[in-house]
Parts: C-alpha cells; sequence; structure tokens
C-alpha cells in the first residue's frame, strides 16, 4: 500500500501531460529557435503553452518567461532588480519564512552591498501589513513575499502587500510556487509585478518554470548566451518541458472550483480529527486561509524525523516542512518564525492532499499516525512526566 500525502514537495504527473509532451521527446524534436518550417511545430508548441499559462494568472503571453524552475524564477526576479535599480536603491524587503530560494539569494546580495529587512510574521504565519509599510524606505526597490507557505500553508494578503508597493512605487515579486493553479491569481488586481511558478507542483514535469515579468519592468537577463526569450533568458527551450507546464495549467485551471471544493472538505476533516483525537498536538498556520490541501502539525514530545520513517513503513509519504531542506536536522525556520520553541518545532508533519486522495486514506492515515504518536510518546520521558503533573495543553 503507498498513500501519497507529500504533494506540496511534488506531484504525480497528470497522464494528459505525458501524453502531450511525447511528440515533443520523439517525432517533434526540432529546435524552436530554428527557422525551418519542421521548427515551426515546435515554436508553436510553446506558443500555445505560454498563452494557456499566462491566462491562469491573467497576464500577457509576452510577460512569461520560461525558466527550470521556480528556484531559478525566484534567483532571477531578485537579483535581477537589485542590479537594474541599484541607482535608486539597493533595500529590500522579504519576510522570515520564506523558501530558501528567496532567503539565500537575499543572503547573497548583502553580501553585495545590498540591505534587506526579513519582516517578521505572526503566530499564523501571516505578514503584519503595518509592520511591512513602516520598513518602506526611499531606497527600497523591491518587495518579496510569497504567496502560500510552502511548509505551513498559510495563504498571505497579497492584494493588500501589492497595493501598499503600489502606493509607494516599490516593485512587488512574489513566489507563488505553491499557489500557481491552486488558488485563483490575478497580477492586475493584485498589483504583481513579478511571478515566480514550477510545473511539477501541479501535475506538472519537473525542471521547467516561469518568471512572470510585468511589462515595463526593466531588468536584465539571467543566464547569458543565446538570444532565447526575446534575449532575457539563453537556452535552448525546454520544449517537452514548456509543453508539459502548459497542458497541466490548463488541466488545473479547468479543476480549480471542483478540486478546492474537495481538498477543503477532506483537509478539514484531517485536521479536526488529528486534533481531536492526537492529544497535545497543535495545527500550525491559519485555520481558514490555508492552501485546499494542506495540512500542519506539531505533536509535542516526539521528534518528526521519528514518526515520518514509521509512516513510510506503513506506506504513508509524508514530509515534516520543505522537501529542499529535507536532509537537514535543523528546525525548521517557519516554525522558528512563528514562536514555537525548537523542541515543539522538532516534532512537525506536513500532510499535503491531491485531488485523488481518499476520504478512506485519511482514515488509514490518522489511525496510524494515533498509534506512532502514541508509541513515540511512550518512549519519552518528558511526556511520561507530563502525564504524572496532569499536563494535557500542547503549550
Amino acid at each position: 500500500m503507498k498513500i501519497y500525502l507529500d504533494n506540496a514537495a511534488t506531484t504525480r504527473m497528470y497522464p494528459e501531460v505525458l501524453e502531450s509532451m511525447m511528440p515533443y521527446l520523439t517525432e517533434n524534436y526540432a529546435n524552436p529557435s530554428s527557422i525551418y518550417s519542421f521548427a515551426g511545430e515546435a515554436n508553436k508548441a510553446v506558443n500555445k503553452a505560454r498563452k494557456t499559462l499566462a491566462g491562469v494568472i491573467n497576464a500577457k503571453p509576452e510577460e512569461i518567461y520560461f525558466t527550470g524552475g521556480g528556484s531559478e524564477s525566484d534567483n532571477w526576479a531578485i537579483k535581477a532588480v537589485a542590479e537594474a535599480y541599484e541607482k535608486k536603491g539597493k533595500h529590500i524587503i522579504t519576510t522570515k519564512i520564506e523558501h530558501h530560494a528567496i532567503l539565500h539569494t537575499c543572503e547573497y546580495l548583502e553580501k553585495k552591498g545590498c540591505e534587506v529587512t526579513y519582516l517578521n510574521v505572526d503566530e499564523n504565519g501571516s505578514v503584519i501589513l503595518e509592520e511591512l509599510e513602516a520598513a518602506i524606505r526611499p531606497d527600497t526597490i523591491l518587495i518579496s513575499v510569497m504567496m502560500a507557505n510552502n511548509e505551513i500553508g498559510t495563504i498571505q494578503p497579497i492584494t493588500q502587500i501589492g497595493e501598499i508597493a503600489k502606493k509607494h512605487g516599490v516593485l512587488f515579486h512574489t513566489d507563488a510556487v505553491q499557489a500557481f493553479g491552486h488558488i485563483a491569481i490575478n497580477v492586475d488586481a493584485m498589483n504583481i509585478d513579478l511571478l515566480s511558478a514550477s510545473g511539477h507542483k501541479l501535475g506538472g514535469p519537473k525542471g521547467i518554470g516561469l518568471l512572470y515579468i510585468r511589462k515595463g519592468v526593466k531588468i536584465g537577463s539571467f543566464i547569458h548566451g543565446g538570444a532565447q526569450e526575446r534575449g532575457r533568458r539563453a537556452g535552448t527551450l525546454n520544449v517537452p518541458g514548456i509543453v508539459g507546464f502548459g497542458k497541466a495549467a490548463e488541466i488545473s485551471n479547468d479543476l480549480l472550483s471542483q478540486r478546492t471544493n474537495k481538498q477543503i472538505s477532506l483537509r478539514d476533516y484531517l485536521i479536526d480529527r488529528v486534533l481531536d483525537e492526537i492529544p497535545n498536538s497543535r495545527l500550525n498556520g491559519e485555520r481558514n486561509r490555508r492552501l485546499p490541501n494542506n495540512a500542519h502539525f506539531c505533536f509535542r514530545y516526539i521528534e518528526g524525523e521519528s514518526m515520518l520513517l514509521m509512516l513510510d513503513g506503513k506506506g504513508i509519504c509524508a514530509s515534516s516542512g520543505s522537501a529542499c531542506t529535507s536532509g537537514s536536522l535543523d528546525p525548521s525556520h517557519v516554525l522558528l518564525a512563528i514562536g514555537l520553541p525548537h523542541e515543539i518545532a522538532h516534532g512537525s508533519l506536513r500532510l499535503t492532499l491531491s485531488e485523488d486522495t481518499t476520504k478512506e486514506e485519511i482514515d488509514y492515515a490518522v489511525d496510524e499516525l494515533k498509534k506512532i504518536v502514541e508509541r513515540l510518546r511512550s518512549m519519552s520521558p518528558l511526556y511520561e512526566d507530563s502525564l504524572k503533573s496532569g499536563g494535557n495543553e500542547y503549550v
């Protein structure tokens, strides 16, 4: 038995996506930048995908630039803005709970002379809008806030952040890797200037992403070489990946309302069962303003890695947080930023659903989780002391 509850790490590719990609891996293998008619078919396929992806976020096709994935898109957005607008200033605003593709890029730029303000968030991981606006200075050139957190699932007040950025004449970038294809996005209504997304988070292939760059935003290329992507991103286009990304976005967009309703219902059922049936458990992130498929918990008196290994032994695929830091022994920077102490942050579990997840799978996962938590706590002297003192509170 395999129950896959780690869809925030990656998703199963839709069969239709693989089918759409196959011709460009076999007979239609031409380089779309070539001028002969054989290459024209590949070029048409790229243009179609670009139009589809732009439509998902209400952008123009010429504002979509293909990349190798979300991390590249984040790097490009932050570094290129810092370079292009350095005469205006060198101050960037972000948050303490961003993906490391943002945080490590900002740390790199600090070594190059930029100043970065890392905003605190509240106990649910939400940006405090008053603190954001107060952090803006005359030399602020960019605000970068992720649309939805990849660990705890909290959806940020993106429209209000965009309004603040626009009011002060500051560019606004959002890492929408977890949100793209899962919640409605409108770059005009949200005043977004740059947006990152990745194909494999919504049933598409790995190794393909995009950066939306609003027309008029003057940033340079990230990869130098050829004239691909209107001179802004050199390198032969990944035609199969682009076609697959476009198809995945089309499917996700068509299923958005139906899938969202189903996932919210199952997510809330999962959350209620865990909180009601496992003592000393805590939900992390906003209760309602969170990604439809995300449930993130902490369990006191246990260590998360042991829990994951035991879940794996029962055929349940889960994670403690970002797949990008799964090899780290340090507690999640996101959980520390929302105020959890190290010993509690270590006992975290992220369960993320797909449209294929069933109630029966949720029931099985929770039933096994209860047994695992009970077993691990039976080996904890701290839990034994808590029982003796009559404590049954999470904090």
